[in-house]
């Protein structure tokens, strides 16, 4: 007589198929909006928004990341996700008002979308983009971080009561939770704050607190495209879109990358009107929905990217608000979280700028050229940063040791950024 089958026992909730994609996408959300928002606030004040501005810039970014999220994670099926530019901020910050002021940085920002869409469009532009060498664009992106990671330390100095309370949590945090370690240390500062605004009798006005799109026309300057919008491109391309495709791979996934670029392309220009300056392809927080966080079941994890999605869009709506509470806290407060979320980045860049040992050089001009904020004929110090780099390397590193520097970097014979890998590590 045969056994009865034995009756089906119930997977732990731990390992549920449903629950996990969307709780990833959820975090993914939370850590991607609240560990470099800071960061965005200030690059947008730095090249001349208001606060009107800089929030109306801050959920137009929001919006379209979220829509954007959700249009090609449902469609091609792969935890694609997507982020606000955090190093092209960084460049914001450190390259100051442009000639032309606040109309001028829209125009360079649309046409850094411009740009990011034609790659998608046209291989040669990828091929171009690939053609950079990965030490430049490392240490242009050092040289532009440096300013804001030296803030929290800065602000320690001249506001040490409502500073270090931020680091000790960060530190702290760092130790046991680093993923949360930029989000505590944000809620520390937003407490510190509000306790600085209550015992000052300074409180936003609600009518502040709610989400309002702010339009620009935007205007177009020869310094602006040069100083702003290059750069954007090229430090959004090679800090946020080909790592986000090698992050992707690493867990087995095809980044859609024409339908990419070409979303995240529009969604930079059509946000750029109102203040956002670009979008891009998550790099670090991708790791969160493409990983094994968002489920054991690969195929469905597409869910995890598609909850972010929707998690940017609800957060959306508490971006006026904070830009409105940080708007009013002790000046350099806002620069002290957007440097403690930026070190990590900084220490990468200085690292892979600096891995080879037989060009260092050319690494090291291009940082410290972009990091002594040099302006000329009124364009910033990144766009004369790349050229002189790129001067000294062929001065100083044969062509044939080029070649083989570019190989072991990956990019020999690639079509476009899309299909090269970084060896970068999650």
């Amino acid at each position: 007589m045969a056994k009865s089958p034995a009756p089906p026992t119930s997977a732990p909730a731990r390992t549920q198929p449903g629950s996990r994609p969307v709780v990833a996408g959820i975090v993914t959300a939370l850590v991607g909006f609240t560990s470099s928002f800071a960061v965005v606030l200030a690059g947008l004040r730095a090249v001349g928004a208001d606060p009107a501005q800089a929030a109306s810039g801050l959920l137009a970014l929001t919006l379209a990341i979220g829509l954007g999220v959700l249009y090609l994670a449902w469609r091609s099926k792969v935890p694609v996700t997507l982020a606000w530019s955090t190093p092209g901020a960084a460049l914001l910050a450190a390259s100051g008002a442009a000639d032309g002021g606040w109309p001028a940085a829209v125009g360079a920002f649309l046409a850094a979308g411009v740009l990011i869409a034609l790659t998608g469009l046209i291989p040669a532009l990828g091929q171009l983009m690939a053609r950079i060498p990965a030490s430049l664009a490392q240490a242009m992106l050092a040289g532009v971080l440096l300013q804001l990671c030296l803030a929290p330390f800065r602000a320690l100095g001249s506001d040490p009561l409502l500073v270090a309370p931020v680091i000790l949590c960060w530190l702290l945090m760092m130790k046991f939770a680093p993923r949360w370690a930029v989000p505590a240390a944000l809620l520390v500062a937003l407490g510190a704050i509000g306790i600085s605004l209550a015992s000052a009798g300074s409180v936003p006005y609600t009518e502040g607190l709610v989400p309002a799109l702010v339009w620009t026309t935007p205007s177009f300057s020869l310094q602006a495209m040069a100083g702003i919008a290059l750069p954007l491109f090229v430090v959004t391309m090679a800090s946020q879109n080909v790592p986000g495709v090698a992050v992707l791979r690493s867990f087995g996934f095809d980044t859609p990358w024409r339908p990419s670029m070409l979303v995240t392309g529009a969604g930079t220009m059509l946000a750029a009107p109102l203040g956002g300056h670009a979008i891009n392809l998550a790099a670090l927080s991708a790791a969160l929905a493409a990983g094994e966080e968002a489920g054991e079941v690969r195929g469905r994890r597409w869910i995890a990217g598609f909850t972010s999605g929707l998690g940017y869009l609800v957060l959306g709506a508490f971006s006026t608000a904070l830009v409105s509470v940080v708007t009013a806290a002790p000046a350099g407060t806002l620069e002290a979280v957007a440097g403690l979320a930026l070190l990590g980045t900084l220490a990468s860049a200085i690292s892979a700028a600096l891995a080879d040992p037989e060009d260092r050089i050319s690494p090291a001009v291009t940082f410290l050229m972009t990091a002594s904020g040099l302006a000329l004929a009124g364009i910033g110090s990144a766009f004369w940063a790349l050229l002189a780099g790129l001067a000294v390397r062929a001065l100083l590193v044969p062509r044939h040791r080029r070649r083989t520097i570019d190989q072991v970097g990956g990019r020999a014979g690639s079509k476009d950024p899309g299909s090269q890998g970084t060896g970068e590590k999650n």
